[in-house]
């Protein structure tokens, strides 16, 4: 293929990718962004392997034949509850690639850069390489956290902010070593040992963070995992490559910044660790009251009388599996004339839009699903609220201790509503481990059992 054609069709590639990303950031329109993707991506593919032959096509072809069977077994085994541990691993395959691709280029005999251009390039194999491991071991660590491996409490070391700042400088002075090499074998050291102390920050890195902060460490590792899908295009001269991870990255910097705000909290803080780890154990007022259960017929009845409904879903509606017997109750309690909408959080779940794509799967209405911002100041003219398996995002201690470690976090204020439902096997606290005050309100009940079976007898009642 033609130089100037395989350019042509690259910026045909990069138009749909952006068109995909547009998509995305609408319930509406995912559906289609999604399309515009897979063809974008299909074009780029084919574009490549023309304008670039390969050694062997069927060697090329039979690699993708097998990544492409195990995606697609992945995809159709894989349930919602655990699609934030599947983004996060998937992450951790291209900061892989982006490291064994840096090491490739460096090693490739055939190699003709010479002067400033072997500097260039050298940076660019350094930064690659650098940015993959940290996202590889970064998301590794992610996906045990998310998987339940690994303790969802940050890893608080003794002066770890002095270990992740020697680690940056010995990578910075590796940096140099590697660039002012004067052969392969004086800069092989130092891009292993770099590659070495990379795996070391990215996993230190990602322990130190607690897991109320999940969903902006999954949003900053779609980040990295761009700008290393990025740094591979400048190190394989590939535009197109360069051009989607510089979306990847930037999409996914401002989505953790705009996740970060709906915390109120500062990234650097987030990245600096020690959120979510523990439960506040002083300085704050003790918890008083005794928590009311609720009977499902007495759920039934309040829900029968109520005029409006809100229901803000949780990361316990998805273990449950409860989104479908939840649109079902929804469906029932328009029929009967009651307002019925949902609350989502932007944090809800343990991935950015978990909520949201669990119920447009259940065929949930676009126009009835409103975020914490649009629906907070409704919360007190609300009848019923239902919390479904939701905890850190209705707590609130975010609001009324100080020293709470969410406190700040804006939160959805269903205790302002005339009645609030809690749907809830125990009462453990959430993924932050903060006790929730919430439970002991006098306009709080608590109806415990799995939320999907719970949900469907009320519905069966109503």
């Amino acid at each position: 293929m033609a130089q100037g054609l395989t350019s042509a069709v690259y910026i045909a590639a990069s138009i749909l990718f952006i068109l995909s990303l547009g998509g995305l950031s609408h319930q509406e329109s995912a559906r289609r962004g999604n399309l515009f993707g897979i063809a974008g991506m299909a074009i780029a593919i084919v574009a490549t392997l023309l304008a670039f032959t390969p050694t062997s096509y069927a060697l090329v072809l039979g690699v993708m034949a097998v990544g492409g069977a195990a995606g697609s077994a992945l995809a159709v085994r894989v349930e919602m509850t655990a699609m934030p541990q599947l983004v996060a691993i998937l992450h951790s395959f291209v900061g892989l690639a982006a490291v064994l691709v840096g090491f490739g280029s460096f090693l490739d005999p055939g190699s003709t850069f010479v002067g400033a251009e072997k500097i260039v390039h050298d940076i660019e194999i350094f930064l690659g390489v650098l940015i993959g491991a940290v996202t590889f071991t970064g998301s590794v660590a992610a996906f045990g956290k998310l998987q339940g491996i690994l303790h969802s409490r940050p890893l608080m070391l003794p002066g770890r902010h002095l270990i992740n700042l020697a680690i940056g400088i010995g990578c910075l002075w590796l940096g140099v070593l590697f660039v002012g090499a004067d052969s392969p074998a004086a800069g092989l050291w130092p891009l292993l040992i770099m590659t070495g102390l990379a795996f070391i920050f990215g996993l230190h890195m990602v322990l130190a963070i607690g897991g109320a902060d999940m969903p902006v460490v999954i949003s900053m590792l779609n980040s990295y995992s761009g700008w290393a899908a990025a740094a591979t295009g400048f190190m394989l001269a590939n535009d197109l490559l360069i051009v989607t991870g510089a979306l990847v990255g930037s999409s996914g910097a401002i989505l953790s910044y705009i996740m970060c705000r709906a915390m109120n909290r500062r990234f650097l803080s987030v990245i600096l660790g020690g959120f979510g780890g523990e439960a506040s154990t002083g300085g704050g007022p003790t918890i008083e009251g005794e928590a009311v259960a609720v009977s499902t017929e007495e759920t039934v009845q309040l829900l029968s009388e109520a005029k409006s409904v809100v229901i803000v879903p949780g990361y316990g509606m998805a273990v449950a599996h409860a989104q479908h017997p939840v649109s079902e109750l929804v469906k029932t309690l328009k029929a009967r004339g009651v307002e019925t909408r949902f609350a989502i959080h932007p944090v809800a779940g343990r991935m950015p839009g978990h909520m949201n794509v669990l119920l447009a799967e259940a065929r949930v209405p676009y126009d009835i699903v409103l975020e914490m911002d649009e629906i907070n100041s409704d919360l007190p003219e609300t009848d019923v609220v239902l919390v479904i398996g939701a905890n850190d995002i209705v707590n609130p201690a975010a609001q009324e201790v100080p020293d709470s470690p969410i406190a700040g976090m804006p939160v959805l204020e269903v205790w302002k509503a005339q009645t609030t439902i809690i749907l809830k096997r125990s009462m453990a606290t959430g993924y932050a481990g903060v006790d929730n005050p919430l439970f002991y309100r006098e306009n709080s009940r608590m109806l415990f059992g799995d939320a999907k079976e719970s949900i469907s007898a009320v519905l069966a009642a109503l």
